[in-house]
């Protein structure tokens, strides 16, 4: 498969019609329409309050982790990437996670909104198989701006079921992850790998 197919299933998909706005500050949202106080509530619970603008350097976005949760999962297990280890990065796509067959999951994201206002950003991942596209998943994980406290931001997707069946449970599926927003802005971009067990 030529590497532009590949880059092409990781494009987000267009709403016809919608347009980004142009990008602004987080002092200039702060001062738009100030005398609507509903309005002034909403923006100050996302962080959005004149004079709380940061330094602009360094990446907007900074995704720190994402984790498979499931209530299924055995007492203390957790299946979580820390995306901030190189070295945990470099090992994802060689030793493969294993999930349990036939069980319900959801995908975990933890993020960090660094400074200015982010819009319309996404989660993708295209699952394969022996080179093959199995599955694409698409999220929205919405728009947001720094955090009051600069905590990180937690956002579950849909609920998902692994596949099942001795079919399911031979070989390895890659993973391709990407989170980019409506600018097409990539904020994280790596590659891991899961095998289907019968057990955890």
């Amino acid at each position: 498969m030529s590497a532009q197919h590949e880059e092409d299933d990781l494009v987000p998909t267009n709403t016809p019609g919608y347009k980004p706005g142009a990008a602004k500050s987080v002092d200039e949202y702060a001062k738009l329409d100030a005398e609507d106080e509903s309005l002034a509530r909403w923006k100050a619970s996302l962080g959005i309050v004149p004079g709380s603008s940061t330094s602009g350097n360094g990446p907007k976005v900074t995704v720190m982790s994402l984790e498979l949760a499931s209530p299924t999962l055995p007492p203390g297990k957790h299946l979580v990437m820390n995306l901030q280890d190189p070295n945990e990065i470099a090992s994802l796509k060689k030793n493969p996670i294993t999930l349990k067959e036939g069980i319900e999951f959801n995908v975990r994201i933890n993020f960090k909104v660094n400074h200015s206002i982010i819009s319309g950003v996404r989660y993708i991942q295209v699952v394969k198989r022996a080179g093959v596209k199995v599955d694409k998943m698409e999220q929205m994980l919405g728009s947001y701006g720094p955090h009051p406290k600069g905590e990180a931001y937690v956002k579950n997707f849909d609920p998902e079921e692994s596949p099942s069946g001795m079919l399911a449970r031979s070989g390895t599926y890659s993973v391709r992850s990407r989170v980019v927003d409506d600018d097409g802005e990539v904020y994280a971009d790596w590659e891991w790998s899961f095998k289907i067990g019968k057990e955890w």
